[in-house]
């Protein structure tokens, strides 16, 4: 029994027919698609779907999981060179797909010999191949699909996710919501046909600038990449310009994926809570104050100052129509989407078990060879030495006829391996009096949740509060899931904000971390209006230069990845600026409980 689809499954699958629609007409020019979705007869009809909107004779290939170099982007041909004996090139796959759509398998896996390829194709659609003795130069104009099957802590490289144009989720849809696309090739065609005549418009690209940055999208290939899919998905239409529906499309097939915060709103920040905060009442004055009522006289002065707006600077194409929009398309669940995609752009993305990825001599995942000597105890890559020997069997006075080769010691290669290493969540707690007041009990239910992810995955853990005037290491890292519930438990609040010494803490533990060759991530929660000063002095301005100060430095020594929670009842300027300093990711949850921060933050530490 089919089960039927609810609107808004049906919607997704509109969508996802209308990005296979764009790769069909717009090709290299918009990268492809990130696919996202398990195999299964939904994936496959879209694939038949998509493949049917292509030309009979277009290249369709399927780059597998651990495909050799040689393979992808060809080289020497082995055993035609043996056969002949001088360097004979065979082609690779991506040559055979130039012009049509490659499908890279189980992308979220792929290794970087294989991504690393395949975005600069994205960039240039030039393959330049210099490698075995041979240097050629092919032209290779082609999309990718990348069946993204990730769940948990995998995830797309970085480097395709910002070459792609578009992202569909097919992962919720049942087989009640697939239906035949509504183009067929004669539509496809017309489209390319009529994509020259369309028109951008200025207003129509400054829109979408505005919304990228809106989003929190740093990347200048968003906006690219957005811009010619407007103009595509207007050639489907049938029109010569962008409207404010194809703004609308690429907002939500474009933009939405890549976002890393949330559109800000225009209403004023309300600090309610600084009344109460430690009972001082002289910090009202941190607060934005309520504007001043102006006379008649005023208001008339300024309305005669501000400028008449013109038909076009109240188009419906606006930026401030392109924020609504794009809060209005925001799904429920887009703050653990976003941290799934945005926060993985740090340098070392893997965590959990594996931890961050070390080379090796006998252990762990090959990834290529080099030159080396066999005897310092490296593995023999025979094949790569028999490649790099068999150019020069002629020069060296080797026989032919199935005799054996000349093998010298510049030819041998040795495998290269990786390993990961142990990977460290570091929770740094603010336990002082405002945090006490308002979030320590949410914080410590959502650590004590996350302790219990980190012992699954054999993570080790630590625990840093800081309270009163000093910050403190409660619990060194650990696997022990025991020791680490009693020191949270144990965790007392009140007391001052000391938020410098918890970042000098947090860095010297970091630190110490990297040179053990750990790869550490750590989250901080606090509401960041730190009162006391490194030297234990008391003002909130000078405390608040200390945190900065230290959040650079800490940012400038070490690499690991991070996040800061906003845990004050409203989202507050300071943790913003806290979190800018440090470069981790800021998240305010001004509603949230135990769970919902567990369910949030384990996109940072899985």
């Amino acid at each position: 029994m089919t089960i039927p689809a609810t609107d808004e499954q049906l919607a997704r699958w509109d969508d996802a027919a209308l990005a296979a629609a764009c790769v069909a007409v717009g090709g290299h020019d918009i990268g492809g698609i990130r696919l996202k979705g398990r195999p299964g007869p939904v994936r496959d009809f879209w694939l038949e779907q998509c493949r049917a909107l292509l030309p009979a004779d277009t290249p369709w290939r399927k780059i597998p999981l651990h495909c050799s170099e040689s393979r992808l982007l060809g080289g020497l041909d082995l055993a035609a060179t043996l056969r002949t004996g001088s360097p004979v090139a065979g082609r690779g796959l991506l040559v055979e797909s130039s012009g049509g759509v490659v499908l890279l398998s189980m992308a979220e896996r792929a290794p970087t010999s294989v991504v690393a390829p395949l975005a600069a194709l994205l960039d240039e659609p030039v393959l330049r191949l210099e490698r075995e003795g041979i240097a050629a130069q092919h032209a290779c104009r082609l999309s990718l699909i990348a069946l993204d099957e990730g769940v948990d802590d995998e995830a797309l490289s970085t480097a395709l996710v910002e070459r792609l144009a578009l992202q569909i989720d097919l992962t919720p849809l049942p087989i009640g919501a697939i239906d035949d696309f509504p183009w067929t090739f004669e539509d496809i065609l017309s489209a390319r046909e009529g994509l020259a005549l369309v028109e951008l418009g200025d207003e129509a690209l400054g829109s979408i600038c505005q919304a990228t940055l809106a989003l929190g999208i740093d990347s200048p290939r968003a906006a690219l990449l957005a811009a010619r899919t407007a103009r595509v998905l207007a050639a489907l239409a049938g029109q010569h310009s962008v409207t404010d529906e194809q703004l609308e499309q690429v907002l939500r097939l474009v933009l939405l994926p890549l976002a890393t915060q949330l559109p800000a709103s225009d209403e004023p920040e309300a600090d309610t809570e600084e009344s109460v905060e430690e009972g001082e009442q002289a910090t009202d004055s941190e607060s934005s104050p309520p504007e001043a009522p102006r006379d008649d006289a005023s208001k008339e002065e300024s309305s005669n100052d501000e400028p008449e707006q013109s038909p076009q600077e109240l188009d419906p194409l606006d930026e401030e129509r392109l924020l609504e929009a794009a809060q209005a398309l925001l799904p429920p669940d887009l703050l653990a989407k976003l941290l799934s995609g945005a926060v993985r752009t740090r340098r070392n993305s893997a965590s959990g078990k594996s931890g961050a990825r070390q080379r090796a001599k006998m252990r762990g995942r090959p990834m290529g060879s080099l030159p080396g000597d066999p005897r310092s105890g490296a593995r023999l890559d025979v094949m790569a030495t028999l490649r790099t020997a068999a150019p020069w069997q002629r020069l060296r006075g080797a026989p032919t006829g199935g005799a054996r080769l000349r093998v010298q010691a510049e030819d041998f290669r040795i495998v290269r391996f990786r390993q990961r290493s142990q990977s460290v969540t570091v929770f740094v707690v603010d336990a002082s009096g405002s945090s006490a007041l308002y979030r320590l009990a949410e914080a410590k239910g959502a650590v004590e949740l996350l302790l219990a992810d980190c012992y699954v995955r054999r993570d080790e853990v630590a625990l840093i509060a800081f309270r009163g005037d000093s910050a403190e290491l409660l619990l060194p890292p650990t696997r022990s899931l025991v020791r680490a519930k009693r020191s949270l438990s144990a965790l007392p609040g009140g007391g001052g904000t000391p938020l410098a010494a918890g970042i000098d803490a947090t860095a010297e533990l970091l630190e110490m971390l990297d040179r053990r060759g750990a790869t550490p991530a750590y989250v901080m929660l606090t509401d960041g209006r730190g009162n006391v000063c490194r030297d234990g002095s008391t003002g909130r301005e000078p405390a608040l230069a200390d945190a900065l100060s230290a959040a650079q430095k800490l940012r400038l020594t070490s690499a690991a990845a991070g996040m800061v929670i906003d845990t004050s009842p409203r989202p507050h300027r300071s943790a913003a600026e806290l979190a800018e300093n440090l470069g981790a990711m800021y998240l305010p949850l001004p509603n949230a409980d135990a769970e919902q921060l567990q369910a949030v933050v384990r996109q940072v530490v899985t």
